[in-house]
């Protein structure tokens, strides 16, 4: 039977939608993790959350199912309904609104006893072989919830005493509707615009990416770890999918491309002293541990490294800076290529040469971080250099190759 399942965790919805339709759709043969008919069961759990914007084709090799979203007409983020599916017990259900039921008034502070004698007196004993909560299950719901923000919990001598937390009045509407679909964890306003019962569309997205929804959990964790200043160990995923556990790892910054939407965790590594980047949706889990007392030293560290970070790599194939130059030209009436060079030179430097002709030069850890970037200037392109003899040879094989694709016979593999 379909939906039979129950999902408490997240990680597991997680997993199926990167299988399914983050990172292409997965047909019954090919998914093994578990048996067919969870396959099944799964597929049309997610397929009852986003059966608007389902679409497919078909091949020689059968259908091929995709997420289909144009962002024309789609104001807000679809993924968001996984977060806001997540199954419940019966006796979670229950147990959740009886606890604010009897902690409705914010000036009331009990603890977990009274809680739990109030529910079995109050709510349960009128009901004919119904279930009972015992105060162990009654104080692990209210920690958790004191952990969400939800309740507050203070000491008074040996007791722990319990109350609501204030209500939290929404009245900026617009500016929800903006941070839920553009800033990290941006779930968090779709569930604030939820208790305003109200959506606006004014805003549309040129680029609205929506893939990093999955990663919000995760996110939050580094987020917290950052806060609090903490050590961390986290436990990613190679592109095999293979496990990997690395650990004494300092988080001090997400960087996020404003290209591709993907999402970066930056750390320091204290085994080979460097930083390092970690991709968000190849990270399962991060786990808080000890303090860094050099918290803030390196993250002036890393200001300092991303003078020379063209996008998230501290170290390239050479093992040392490496330079970038190249010169472009254009005609008298095309300022907005000399405007875009400048737009988008990041660590690097624009030198304006003459009225249609300028320079670009960078030093930084990683030249191949820039090539793709390069190539979008590649037809007015005069004259290209890499300090890296590699990198160079491989951007001047791959020129001449297109050459010869579209029958050129000026070459480019005499550029220096």
């Amino acid at each position: 039977m379909a939906y039979k399942e129950l999902i408490k965790n997240f990680d597991k919805i997680r997993d199926y939608m990167r299988e399914f339709y983050v990172y292409g759709f997965k047909s019954r043969d090919e998914y093994n993790k578990k048996s067919g008919r969870s396959y099944d069961d799964e597929r049309r759990r997610l397929e009852s959350w986003f059966e608007d914007y389902i679409g497919f084709h078909q091949t020689s090799d059968g259908k091929n199912v995709f997420i289909s979203i144009d962002s024309r007409k789609t104001h807000h983020n679809p993924l968001y309904k996984a977060w806001k599916a997540k199954s419940f017990t019966d006796g979670d259900i229950s147990l959740h609104f009886i606890l604010f039921d009897i902690l409705y008034d914010e000036n009331i502070s009990l603890t977990a006893g009274q809680i739990t004698d109030i529910a079995d007196r109050d709510y349960l004993s009128e009901f004919d072989g119904s279930r009972t909560f015992d105060e162990s299950t009654v104080r692990k719901k209210l920690k958790e919830y004191a952990a969400l923000g939800l309740v507050t919990s203070e000491k008074l001598g040996k007791k722990v005493l319990y109350k609501r937390t204030e209500s939290l009045h929404c009245h900026c509407r617009d500016a929800l509707n903006f941070y839920s679909e553009i800033a990290p964890c941006g779930v968090i306003g779709s569930f604030l615009l939820d208790r305003t019962g109200e959506q606006s569309n004014i805003f549309t997205f040129k680029h609205h990416y929506i893939n990093q929804t999955t990663d919000s959990e995760i996110l939050l964790k580094a987020f917290l770890a950052m806060k609090n200043k903490n050590e961390i160990s986290l436990t990613s995923i190679s592109r095999k999918g293979r496990k990997n556990l690395y650990t004494h790892l300092v988080p001090l910054n997400v960087f996020i491309s404003v290209q591709s939407g993907r999402q970066y965790l930056m750390v320091y590594t204290r085994r080979t002293k460097r930083i390092k980047a970690f991709r968000l949706d190849y990270i399962l889990n991060i786990e808080e541990s000890d303090t860094a007392k050099d918290y803030e030293i390196l993250r002036e560290t890393l200001k300092k490294v991303q003078k020379n970070m063209w996008g998230v790599s501290t170290e390239g194939g050479s093992g040392r800076m490496e330079h970038v130059r190249f010169t472009i030209h254009f005609d008298q009436y095309e300022d907005y290529i000399f405007n875009r060079l400048e737009r988008e030179k990041r660590c690097g430097t624009v030198r304006r040469i003459d009225e249609t002709t300028a320079e670009f030069s960078a030093d930084v850890f990683d030249s191949s971080e820039l090539v793709p970037w390069i190539r979008t200037f590649i037809c007015r392109i005069t004259d290209i250099y890499f300090s890296n003899p590699v990198l160079q040879r491989q951007f001047l094989s791959d020129l001449n190759e297109m050459y010869e694709m579209y029958g050129i016979n000026d070459k480019g593999g005499e550029q220096t």
